[in-house]
């Protein structure tokens, strides 16, 4: 792949140019997992009309490229992209992307399950979600503690 590895952007994006650009020129290519994250409208039990996420430029791109070579240290991957979107989002808005291409899906599967565990818990983001009892900051979940302690990860950032 040519262009960046990390994406930190307003703009939506569209999967299929993200995947083909991460296939481009690589004839290796045997199989491309993705993971497409999008605003849901409810949370907590609670309708959700809107949510706003915030970022620290330059740090939260530089904390997704080490998740990304941590991903290369554990599995045979041919490349990854990560396209995250900030600032005002509404319910069915894409936020995040996260492809994987490898030779084999196995490994596709796992390298992007484990990016994406990892940049739920790692990633410095910051989400306010709009309710109809006003804007609250969200925390960590413990289940998204959790899923990246499958990895052999217990970083203990949620409240619980």
């Amino acid at each position: 792949m040519a262009g960046p590895r990390v994406s930190i952007q307003t703009a939506d994006f569209d999967l299929g140019a993200e995947v083909a650009a991460l296939r481009a020129g690589n004839a290796g290519v045997g199989a491309v997992a993705s993971f497409v994250g999008t605003v849901r409208d409810r949370s907590d039990g609670q309708g959700v009309s809107a949510m706003e996420l915030e970022h620290y430029p330059g740090m939260t791109e530089k904390a997704i490229e080490a998740m990304i070579d941590e991903a290369h240290r554990r599995f045979d991957m041919l490349g990854a992209r990560v396209v995250h979107r900030v600032g005002p989002l509404l319910p069915g808005d894409q936020i995040v992307l996260v492809v994987v291409s490898s030779a084999h899906r196995g490994v596709a599967f796992q390298a992007c399950e484990f990016l994406m565990d990892y940049l739920k818990t790692q990633a410095p983001f910051w989400k306010k979600e709009t309710t109809p009892e006003g804007a609250r900051w969200v925390d960590a979940r413990v289940s998204d503690d959790a899923a990246l302690a499958r990895w052999g990860i217990a970083l203990g950032n949620a409240g619980g």
